[in-house]
């Protein structure tokens, strides 16, 4: 039922870019694992063995905090509508803050979201799919407005204070290092 692919191919690209939400699994060699679901237009693949996953301010920094232990990531798409398949990238990351130098060229790729945090940069170096038979279906009604409020009205300075206050470790105390990398 599953299968192992070389690389992203133009079906699997066209795939990834019509969900409407991802997961994300990341976890350090000790710890907890965190999975975390993703919308809002916020991954693109750039060739057939790279994605970019513009990462707005949350809750938490686990991916930041694990890969930084353990450089290893999953983002998993499934199909809710339509043929089932779920499809995994499997590989590495580089994170790239606000202060590198590619930070303006990969945001570019970006409609602008208020509360970016950092892009992950991955080096696909498995792909999987299977069938997704027993994903049930589900609509798509629209996406929620919420996160994008609050980052506006919390402006950079407030998103810069919740970052000191909220993001600077992981649930198992790995630092996530979000203050140095961004100034």
């Amino acid at each position: 039922m599953s299968k192992i692919h070389p690389e992203i191919t133009d079906k699997l690209s066209t795939f990834i870019e019509q969900q409407k939400i991802f997961f994300v699994a990341t976890a350090a060699q000790q710890g907890r694992v965190n999975i975390s679901p993703k919308g809002m237009d916020s991954l693109r693949v750039l060739n057939e063995k790279r994605v970019i996953w513009l990462n707005l301010t949350g809750s938490g920094n686990e991916t930041s905090a694990h890969l930084q232990q353990a450089n290893r990531i999953t983002i998993m798409f499934c199909s809710f509508s339509g043929t089932p398949m779920i499809l995994r990238l499997y590989g590495k990351a580089r994170e790239v803050s606000r202060e590198d130098s590619e930070w303006e060229r990969l945001h570019s790729l970006f409609k602008p979201l208020p509360g970016c945090r950092q892009i992950f940069d991955i080096e696909v170096d498995l792909v999987q799919t299977s069938c997704g038979t027993g994903v049930p279906l589900f609509e798509y009604i629209d996406d929620r407005d919420q996160l994008n409020s609050w980052a506006i009205k919390k402006g950079e300075q407030g998103i810069r204070k919740y970052w000191e206050d909220k993001n600077q470790l992981s649930l198992d105390g790995f630092a996530t290092n979000i203050i140095k990398k961004n100034g």
